[in-house]
């Protein structure tokens, strides 16, 4: 039994490491996204769209995160952080809002393209959030009101909707 034991631990240990090499994995292609997305926008867009959408766009995700961090809704499990943000985040949402506004931006203009862009972003979200939580990145805590799509509260595809129209929202006038 002393063998067995040992055994468990190992494999136990060994899918933690896997587990965390494969977090990290994912905040660095998460971050090559939108490093990508903001050299295509500095390339194609006029240099106010360009600073209003990604520096506007993290800072509106960054207080959206902290709220959520400070009302004990949410708890993210992977640094380096900010706040207990952390930082590989603000590039994948101004990234993978930067994209969806991009494909709005093919078939329509204006508010319309933002609106449409929030709903791209959050359909996103709503594939791919419970992930997320499932393989340990963060938590949603049970006081976090509302029901739940997949573990993941409503209020989180809300949020996503609306700071996502923001985020495309500030480059509008730019563009």
């Amino acid at each position: 039994m002393g063998m067995e034991c040992h055994t468990i631990e190992a494999l136990q240990a060994a899918s933690v490491s896997s587990n965390v090499a494969d977090q990290r994995v994912i905040a660095g292609v998460i971050v090559a996204i939108g490093i990508l997305a903001l050299a295509h926008a500095a390339v194609t867009w006029p240099l106010f769209a360009t600073v209003a959408f990604f520096l506007g766009g993290a800072i509106v995700a960054f207080v959206a995160e902290v709220i959520a961090i400070y009302r004990g809704w949410l708890e993210h499990h992977i640094g380096p952080k900010l706040v207990g943000v952390p930082l590989y985040i603000l590039f994948g949402w101004t990234g993978l809002v930067y994209i969806a506004f991009r494909v709005a931006l093919l078939v329509t203009d204006g508010w319309i393209a933002v609106a449409t862009a929030g709903v791209i972003a959050t359909s996103y979200d709503l594939l791919v959030d419970h992930r997320g939580v499932e393989d340990g990145s963060w938590t949603y805590s049970d006081d976090f009101p509302g029901p739940r799509y997949r573990g993941v509260p409503w209020l989180n595809f809300v949020g996503w909707l609306v700071i996502s129209c923001i985020t495309a929202a500030l480059a509008t006038p730019f563009l």
